[in-house]
Protein backbone atom coordinates (compact mmCIF):
# COMPACT_ATOMS: atom_id res chain seq x y z
CA UNK A 1 0.00 0.00 0.00
CA UNK A 2 2.82 2.57 0.43
CA UNK A 3 4.55 1.97 -2.62
CA UNK A 4 1.98 3.76 -4.02
CA UNK A 5 2.55 7.03 -2.21
CA UNK A 6 4.63 9.55 -3.68
CA UNK A 7 8.46 9.34 -1.83
CA UNK A 8 9.53 12.34 0.38
CA UNK A 9 11.44 13.46 -2.39
CA UNK A 10 8.94 13.33 -5.15
CA UNK A 11 6.51 15.64 -2.81
CA UNK A 12 5.99 18.80 -4.22
CA UNK A 13 6.38 22.65 -3.06
CA UNK A 14 3.92 24.05 -1.19
CA UNK A 15 3.69 22.22 2.34
CA UNK A 16 3.16 24.55 4.93
CA UNK A 17 0.84 26.75 2.09
CA UNK A 18 -1.32 23.48 2.21
CA UNK A 19 -1.40 22.79 5.69
CA UNK A 20 -2.00 26.55 6.39
CA UNK A 21 -5.51 26.27 4.11
CA UNK A 22 -6.69 22.84 5.49
CA UNK A 23 -6.08 23.72 9.26
CA UNK A 24 -7.80 27.01 9.00
CA UNK A 25 -10.69 25.30 6.96
CA UNK A 26 -10.52 22.95 9.80
CA UNK A 27 -10.86 25.64 12.41
CA UNK A 28 -13.85 26.88 10.83
CA UNK A 29 -15.63 23.72 9.88
CA UNK A 30 -15.55 22.60 13.88
CA UNK A 31 -17.05 25.98 14.94
CA UNK A 32 -20.02 25.49 13.07
CA UNK A 33 -19.79 21.80 14.73
CA UNK A 34 -21.10 23.64 18.40
CA UNK A 35 -22.67 26.34 17.95
CA UNK A 36 -25.77 25.22 20.10
CA UNK A 37 -24.04 23.75 23.09
CA UNK A 38 -22.87 27.26 24.58
CA UNK A 39 -26.19 28.30 24.10
CA UNK A 40 -28.58 25.69 24.90
CA UNK A 41 -29.91 26.88 28.26
CA UNK A 42 -31.02 30.03 25.92
CA UNK A 43 -32.09 28.52 23.02
CA UNK A 44 -34.55 26.04 25.15
CA UNK A 45 -35.96 29.34 26.88
CA UNK A 46 -36.08 31.19 23.50
CA UNK A 47 -37.84 28.38 21.44
CA UNK A 48 -40.13 26.98 24.36
CA UNK A 49 -38.11 23.35 23.88
CA UNK A 50 -36.36 20.84 25.79
CA UNK A 51 -32.98 19.63 26.16
CA UNK A 52 -33.98 16.37 24.44
CA UNK A 53 -35.28 18.21 21.24
CA UNK A 54 -32.18 20.46 21.41
CA UNK A 55 -30.48 17.08 21.44
CA UNK A 56 -31.79 16.23 18.61
CA UNK A 57 -31.41 19.15 16.43
CA UNK A 58 -27.64 18.56 17.17
CA UNK A 59 -28.49 15.07 15.93
CA UNK A 60 -29.74 15.68 12.92
CA UNK A 61 -26.82 17.71 11.80
CA UNK A 62 -24.61 14.87 12.70
CA UNK A 63 -26.44 12.04 11.19
CA UNK A 64 -26.77 13.96 7.69
CA UNK A 65 -23.42 14.32 7.90
CA UNK A 66 -22.80 10.94 8.60
CA UNK A 67 -24.97 10.14 5.34
CA UNK A 68 -22.47 12.54 3.38
CA UNK A 69 -19.21 11.34 4.66
CA UNK A 70 -18.45 8.74 1.86
CA UNK A 71 -19.86 10.83 -1.19
CA UNK A 72 -17.94 13.67 0.00
CA UNK A 73 -14.50 11.36 -0.14
CA UNK A 74 -15.41 10.03 -3.64
CA UNK A 75 -15.39 13.36 -4.96
CA UNK A 76 -12.02 14.38 -3.24
CA UNK A 77 -10.56 11.28 -4.29
CA UNK A 78 -12.10 10.61 -7.59
CA UNK A 79 -13.01 14.43 -8.94
CA UNK A 80 -11.70 17.38 -7.31
CA UNK A 81 -10.19 18.47 -4.19
CA UNK A 82 -10.41 21.87 -4.15
CA UNK A 83 -14.74 21.69 -4.92
CA UNK A 84 -14.58 19.53 -2.06
CA UNK A 85 -13.46 21.88 0.35
CA UNK A 86 -14.90 24.91 -0.95
CA UNK A 87 -18.82 23.20 -1.02
CA UNK A 88 -18.46 22.03 2.83
CA UNK A 89 -16.94 25.42 3.31
CA UNK A 90 -20.08 27.32 1.88
CA UNK A 91 -22.66 25.20 2.90
CA UNK A 92 -21.54 25.01 6.44
CA UNK A 93 -21.45 29.00 6.29
CA UNK A 94 -24.71 28.46 4.75
CA UNK A 95 -25.81 26.85 7.54
CA UNK A 96 -24.48 28.70 10.16
CA UNK A 97 -26.07 32.05 8.65
CA UNK A 98 -30.04 29.83 8.68
CA UNK A 99 -29.00 29.45 12.52
CA UNK A 100 -28.59 32.79 13.32
CA UNK A 101 -31.92 33.98 11.72
CA UNK A 102 -34.00 31.11 12.54
CA UNK A 103 -37.55 32.23 13.96
CA UNK A 104 -38.58 28.67 14.71
CA UNK A 105 -37.16 25.66 16.39
CA UNK A 106 -38.27 24.12 13.02
CA UNK A 107 -36.00 26.62 10.96
CA UNK A 108 -33.23 25.66 13.48
CA UNK A 109 -33.56 22.34 12.69
CA UNK A 110 -33.45 23.18 8.93
CA UNK A 111 -29.96 25.43 10.02
CA UNK A 112 -28.48 22.08 11.71
CA UNK A 113 -29.59 20.33 8.51
CA UNK A 114 -27.80 22.38 6.43
CA UNK A 115 -24.51 22.73 8.25
CA UNK A 116 -24.33 19.17 8.22
CA UNK A 117 -24.31 18.92 4.14
CA UNK A 118 -21.41 21.92 4.58
CA UNK A 119 -19.01 20.45 7.17
CA UNK A 120 -19.68 16.97 6.09
CA UNK A 121 -17.00 17.78 3.24
CA UNK A 122 -14.01 18.47 5.07
CA UNK A 123 -12.35 15.43 6.70
CA UNK A 124 -12.59 13.69 3.10
CA UNK A 125 -10.93 16.69 1.54
CA UNK A 126 -7.89 17.88 3.92
CA UNK A 127 -6.72 14.31 4.61
CA UNK A 128 -5.74 13.53 0.82
CA UNK A 129 -4.39 17.37 0.58
CA UNK A 130 -2.52 16.74 3.84
CA UNK A 131 -0.90 13.36 2.63
CA UNK A 132 0.03 14.82 -0.84
CA UNK A 133 1.29 17.68 1.01
CA UNK A 134 4.04 16.13 3.05
CA UNK A 135 6.50 13.71 3.42
CA UNK A 136 6.04 10.51 4.90
CA UNK A 137 8.87 12.00 7.87
CA UNK A 138 6.87 15.22 8.78
CA UNK A 139 2.64 13.78 7.90
CA UNK A 140 1.87 13.07 11.64
CA UNK A 141 3.04 16.59 12.44
CA UNK A 142 0.79 18.29 9.86
CA UNK A 143 -1.86 16.06 11.43
CA UNK A 144 -1.32 17.24 14.61
CA UNK A 145 -1.27 20.86 13.47
CA UNK A 146 -4.18 19.93 11.48
CA UNK A 147 -5.62 18.97 15.02
CA UNK A 148 -4.61 21.73 16.86
CA UNK A 149 -6.29 24.39 14.64
CA UNK A 150 -9.73 22.02 14.49
CA UNK A 151 -9.26 22.19 18.73
CA UNK A 152 -9.02 26.05 18.10
CA UNK A 153 -12.13 25.92 16.63
CA UNK A 154 -14.17 24.02 18.77
CA UNK A 155 -13.20 26.73 21.62
CA UNK A 156 -13.81 30.25 19.67
CA UNK A 157 -17.90 29.72 20.10
CA UNK A 158 -18.10 29.29 23.47
CA UNK A 159 -15.97 32.35 24.14
CA UNK A 160 -17.30 34.42 20.88
CA UNK A 161 -20.91 33.90 22.14
CA UNK A 162 -20.15 34.89 25.53
CA UNK A 163 -18.36 37.88 24.43
CA UNK A 164 -20.90 38.98 21.88
CA UNK A 165 -24.03 37.91 24.08
CA UNK A 166 -22.79 40.10 26.80
CA UNK A 167 -23.38 43.49 25.13
CA UNK A 168 -27.11 44.81 25.80
CA UNK A 169 -27.56 45.42 22.20
CA UNK A 170 -26.10 42.11 20.91
CA UNK A 171 -27.67 38.18 21.14
CA UNK A 172 -26.45 35.04 20.53
CA UNK A 173 -28.16 35.25 16.82
CA UNK A 174 -25.20 38.58 16.22
CA UNK A 175 -22.46 35.66 17.38
CA UNK A 176 -23.58 33.04 14.78
CA UNK A 177 -24.16 35.82 11.53
CA UNK A 178 -20.64 36.99 12.76
CA UNK A 179 -19.40 32.74 12.49
CA UNK A 180 -21.51 32.52 9.24
CA UNK A 181 -19.79 35.18 7.79
CA UNK A 182 -16.51 34.76 8.26
CA UNK A 183 -16.83 31.01 6.91
CA UNK A 184 -17.96 32.52 3.81
CA UNK A 185 -14.87 34.49 2.90
CA UNK A 186 -12.46 32.14 4.24
CA UNK A 187 -14.33 29.40 1.48
CA UNK A 188 -13.36 32.31 -1.10
CA UNK A 189 -9.51 33.17 0.04
CA UNK A 190 -8.96 29.39 0.18
CA UNK A 191 -10.24 28.62 -2.73
CA UNK A 192 -8.43 31.01 -5.01
CA UNK A 193 -5.34 30.36 -3.09
CA UNK A 194 -5.68 26.68 -3.52
CA UNK A 195 -6.09 27.20 -7.41
CA UNK A 196 -3.60 29.82 -7.77
CA UNK A 197 -0.46 28.59 -4.88
CA UNK A 198 -0.48 25.23 -4.64
CA UNK A 199 0.87 22.56 -7.30
CA UNK A 200 -1.96 20.60 -9.27
CA UNK A 201 -0.49 17.25 -8.32
CA UNK A 202 -1.62 17.93 -4.90
CA UNK A 203 -5.03 19.77 -6.03
CA UNK A 204 -6.34 17.34 -8.21
CA UNK A 205 -7.35 13.35 -7.37
CA UNK A 206 -5.64 10.05 -7.47
CA UNK A 207 -8.16 8.70 -9.82
CA UNK A 208 -5.28 8.02 -12.17
CA UNK A 209 -3.52 5.76 -9.13
CA UNK A 210 -5.65 2.63 -10.53
CA UNK A 211 -2.97 0.26 -10.33
CA UNK A 212 -5.86 -2.54 -10.92
CA UNK A 213 -6.70 -1.62 -14.44
CA UNK A 214 -4.91 -3.56 -17.03
CA UNK A 215 -2.33 -1.54 -19.45
CA UNK A 216 -4.78 0.54 -21.84
CA UNK A 217 -7.87 0.05 -20.91
CA UNK A 218 -10.52 3.31 -21.01
CA UNK A 219 -10.91 4.59 -17.18
CA UNK A 220 -13.32 3.16 -15.38
CA UNK A 221 -17.09 4.22 -15.26
CA UNK A 222 -18.73 5.92 -11.73
CA UNK A 223 -20.03 2.18 -11.18
CA UNK A 224 -17.42 0.88 -11.58
CA UNK A 225 -15.20 3.05 -9.47
CA UNK A 226 -17.67 3.05 -6.63
CA UNK A 227 -17.96 -0.74 -6.14
CA UNK A 228 -14.37 -0.30 -6.16
CA UNK A 229 -14.19 1.83 -3.32
CA UNK A 230 -16.77 -0.22 -1.68
CA UNK A 231 -14.78 -3.29 -2.02
CA UNK A 232 -11.65 -1.58 -0.93
CA UNK A 233 -13.83 -0.27 2.45
CA UNK A 234 -15.27 -4.25 2.93
CA UNK A 235 -11.95 -5.76 2.60
CA UNK A 236 -9.87 -3.44 5.09
CA UNK A 237 -10.69 -4.36 9.23
CA UNK A 238 -8.07 -2.16 10.47
CA UNK A 239 -9.87 0.74 9.02
CA UNK A 240 -13.64 -0.38 9.98
CA UNK A 241 -11.92 -1.15 13.64
CA UNK A 242 -10.51 2.16 13.67
CA UNK A 243 -13.96 3.89 12.62
CA UNK A 244 -16.41 1.08 15.30
CA UNK A 245 -13.45 3.09 17.75
CA UNK A 246 -13.97 6.53 16.34
CA UNK A 247 -18.01 5.88 16.73
CA UNK A 248 -17.37 5.11 20.67
CA UNK A 249 -14.52 7.53 21.09
CA UNK A 250 -17.23 10.13 19.59
CA UNK A 251 -19.63 9.56 21.56
CA UNK A 252 -18.01 10.06 25.20
CA UNK A 253 -16.63 12.98 23.88
CA UNK A 254 -19.52 14.95 22.39
CA UNK A 255 -21.17 13.56 25.57
CA UNK A 256 -18.98 15.50 27.07
CA UNK A 257 -18.65 18.63 25.58
CA UNK A 258 -22.85 18.91 25.11
CA UNK A 259 -24.23 19.19 28.62
CA UNK A 260 -20.88 20.02 30.38
CA UNK A 261 -22.17 23.46 30.51
CA UNK A 262 -25.29 21.97 32.04
CA UNK A 263 -23.49 19.96 34.29
CA UNK A 264 -21.53 22.89 35.88
CA UNK A 265 -24.78 25.38 36.00
CA UNK A 266 -27.15 23.07 37.08
CA UNK A 267 -25.07 20.49 38.90
CA UNK A 268 -22.36 22.66 40.50
CA UNK A 269 -24.01 25.82 40.69
CA UNK A 270 -21.65 27.57 38.50
CA UNK A 271 -22.22 30.57 36.76
CA UNK A 272 -22.88 30.21 32.58
CA UNK A 273 -19.65 32.52 32.07
CA UNK A 274 -17.47 29.89 34.10
CA UNK A 275 -19.01 27.20 32.67
CA UNK A 276 -18.50 28.30 29.01
CA UNK A 277 -15.21 28.94 29.68
CA UNK A 278 -14.17 25.83 31.12
CA UNK A 279 -15.57 24.53 27.97
CA UNK A 280 -13.48 26.87 25.91
CA UNK A 281 -10.79 25.94 27.99
CA UNK A 282 -10.93 22.33 27.52
CA UNK A 283 -10.67 23.00 23.59
CA UNK A 284 -7.57 25.08 23.80
CA UNK A 285 -6.09 22.42 26.51
CA UNK A 286 -7.05 19.55 23.78
CA UNK A 287 -5.46 21.85 21.25
CA UNK A 288 -1.95 21.67 23.03
CA UNK A 289 -2.54 18.06 23.80
CA UNK A 290 -3.05 17.58 20.29
CA UNK A 291 0.29 18.22 19.58
CA UNK A 292 1.76 16.49 22.13
CA UNK A 293 -0.39 13.39 21.12
CA UNK A 294 1.31 13.43 17.72
CA UNK A 295 5.16 13.32 19.42
CA UNK A 296 4.35 10.35 21.93
CA UNK A 297 2.91 8.22 19.30
CA UNK A 298 6.32 8.42 17.25
CA UNK A 299 7.99 7.94 20.34
CA UNK A 300 6.31 5.14 21.74
CA UNK A 301 3.76 3.72 19.31
CA UNK A 302 -0.11 5.05 18.78
CA UNK A 303 -1.44 1.97 21.15
CA UNK A 304 -0.63 3.38 24.57
CA UNK A 305 -1.57 6.42 23.26
CA UNK A 306 -4.88 5.75 22.70
CA UNK A 307 -5.33 3.44 25.57
CA UNK A 308 -3.80 6.06 28.20
CA UNK A 309 -6.03 8.69 26.69
CA UNK A 310 -9.24 7.63 26.98
CA UNK A 311 -8.39 5.95 30.63
CA UNK A 312 -7.84 9.16 31.69
CA UNK A 313 -11.34 10.53 30.52
CA UNK A 314 -12.43 7.83 32.43
CA UNK A 315 -11.28 8.71 35.13
CA UNK A 316 -12.03 12.78 35.03
CA UNK A 317 -15.72 12.14 34.32
CA UNK A 318 -16.39 9.61 37.13
CA UNK A 319 -15.27 12.38 39.06
CA UNK A 320 -17.39 14.83 37.70
CA UNK A 321 -20.40 12.14 38.01
CA UNK A 322 -19.81 11.33 41.79
CA UNK A 323 -20.36 15.17 42.42
CA UNK A 324 -17.84 14.49 45.66
CA UNK A 325 -15.37 17.43 44.59
CA UNK A 326 -15.82 21.38 44.88
CA UNK A 327 -17.56 23.34 42.33
CA UNK A 328 -14.04 24.94 41.07
CA UNK A 329 -12.36 21.55 41.20
CA UNK A 330 -15.66 20.22 39.02
CA UNK A 331 -14.63 23.14 36.92
CA UNK A 332 -10.89 21.90 36.44
CA UNK A 333 -12.08 18.15 35.90
CA UNK A 334 -14.35 19.12 32.89
CA UNK A 335 -11.47 21.15 31.77
CA UNK A 336 -9.06 17.39 31.58
CA UNK A 337 -12.27 15.35 30.61
CA UNK A 338 -12.95 17.39 27.77
CA UNK A 339 -8.90 17.80 26.50
CA UNK A 340 -7.35 15.01 26.98
CA UNK A 341 -9.07 12.79 24.15
CA UNK A 342 -7.53 14.95 21.96
CA UNK A 343 -4.62 12.90 22.67
CA UNK A 344 -5.34 10.16 20.66
CA UNK A 345 -6.15 11.98 17.58
CA UNK A 346 -2.75 12.18 15.98
CA UNK A 347 -2.50 8.48 16.76
CA UNK A 348 -5.75 6.94 15.52
CA UNK A 349 -4.72 9.26 11.93
CA UNK A 350 -1.34 7.48 11.71
CA UNK A 351 -2.98 4.19 12.40
CA UNK A 352 -5.35 5.45 9.50
CA UNK A 353 -3.17 6.39 7.50
CA UNK A 354 -0.55 3.80 7.29
CA UNK A 355 -3.39 1.29 6.16
CA UNK A 356 -4.63 3.36 3.13
CA UNK A 357 -3.11 2.88 -0.34
CA UNK A 358 -2.90 6.51 -1.80
CA UNK A 359 -6.04 6.38 -4.00
CA UNK A 360 -7.90 5.44 -0.91
CA UNK A 361 -7.25 8.31 1.91
CA UNK A 362 -10.68 10.13 1.49
CA UNK A 363 -12.70 7.23 1.79
CA UNK A 364 -10.99 5.94 4.54
CA UNK A 365 -10.83 8.81 6.37
CA UNK A 366 -14.64 9.27 4.93
CA UNK A 367 -15.11 5.86 7.14
CA UNK A 368 -13.55 7.15 10.29
CA UNK A 369 -15.52 10.46 10.25
CA UNK A 370 -18.73 7.90 9.81
CA UNK A 371 -17.88 6.80 12.93
CA UNK A 372 -16.96 10.17 14.62
CA UNK A 373 -20.20 12.05 13.60
CA UNK A 374 -22.56 8.75 14.50
CA UNK A 375 -21.21 9.39 17.97
CA UNK A 376 -21.85 13.10 17.48
CA UNK A 377 -25.40 11.56 16.26
CA UNK A 378 -26.24 9.66 19.47
CA UNK A 379 -24.52 11.64 22.11
CA UNK A 380 -26.56 14.43 22.28
CA UNK A 381 -30.10 12.89 22.51
CA UNK A 382 -29.36 9.86 24.16
CA UNK A 383 -27.38 11.24 26.94
CA UNK A 384 -30.05 14.24 26.92
CA UNK A 385 -32.87 12.41 27.71
CA UNK A 386 -30.87 10.40 30.20
CA UNK A 387 -30.47 13.68 32.16
CA UNK A 388 -34.15 14.39 31.70
CA UNK A 389 -35.35 11.07 32.97
CA UNK A 390 -32.42 10.24 35.37
CA UNK A 391 -30.05 13.47 36.48
CA UNK A 392 -27.01 14.36 35.52
CA UNK A 393 -25.22 12.07 37.73
CA UNK A 394 -26.11 8.97 36.27
CA UNK A 395 -25.84 10.28 32.76
CA UNK A 396 -22.12 11.63 33.37
CA UNK A 397 -21.32 7.86 34.51
CA UNK A 398 -22.79 6.36 31.90
CA UNK A 399 -20.28 8.57 29.81
CA UNK A 400 -17.76 7.66 31.58
CA UNK A 401 -18.56 4.27 31.11
CA UNK A 402 -18.58 4.44 27.50
CA UNK A 403 -14.91 5.52 27.83
CA UNK A 404 -13.93 2.45 29.60
CA UNK A 405 -15.69 0.41 26.60
CA UNK A 406 -13.25 2.84 24.17
CA UNK A 407 -10.06 1.35 26.07
CA UNK A 408 -11.29 -1.87 25.58
CA UNK A 409 -12.03 -1.60 21.96
CA UNK A 410 -8.75 0.28 21.54
CA UNK A 411 -6.73 -2.85 22.51
CA UNK A 412 -8.16 -5.26 20.69
CA UNK A 413 -7.78 -3.20 17.37
CA UNK A 414 -4.01 -2.63 18.34
CA UNK A 415 -3.63 -5.99 18.49
CA UNK A 416 -5.10 -7.01 15.61
CA UNK A 417 -3.39 -4.41 13.45
CA UNK A 418 0.09 -5.88 15.16
CA UNK A 419 -0.94 -9.19 13.75
CA UNK A 420 -1.40 -8.23 10.41
CA UNK A 421 2.04 -6.99 10.38
CA UNK A 422 1.51 -2.47 10.67
CA UNK A 423 2.20 -2.57 14.35
CA UNK A 424 1.77 -0.16 16.95
CA UNK A 425 5.30 1.22 16.49
CA UNK A 426 5.70 0.73 12.68
CA UNK A 427 2.48 2.11 11.93
CA UNK A 428 4.01 5.60 13.37
CA UNK A 429 7.16 4.94 11.24
CA UNK A 430 5.28 4.44 8.01
CA UNK A 431 2.32 7.10 8.48
CA UNK A 432 4.38 10.00 9.74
Amino acid sequence: MRSLRRSAAEVPRGTALVVGLVSGSHAVNHMYLVLLPPVLPTLAREFEVSLAALGVAMGAQAFVNTVCQLPYGYLADERDRTLTLGLCLTLGSIGALILALAPTFEWLLVGQVVVGLGVAGHHPAHFPLLADATAERNRARAFSVHGFAGNLGFAAPPVLITAIAAHPALTWRHAFGLIGGVGLLYAAVAVVTLLRGVDPEIRRSNADADVDAPPGREPRSVGDRLRAGIRSIASAPGILGLGLFALVASTVMWGVTSFVVVLLTEGYGLDSGTANLALSSAFVVGAGLILIGGDLADRVGPGPVLVGSYLLVAAFVFALASFAVPPLVAAVCAVCAGSVGSLSLPARDKLADALSARGDVGKNFAVITVGIMIGNAVAPPVFGALIESSGLSPAFAAIAAVALLAVALVGTIVRRVDGAGVGAKGAGTGGD
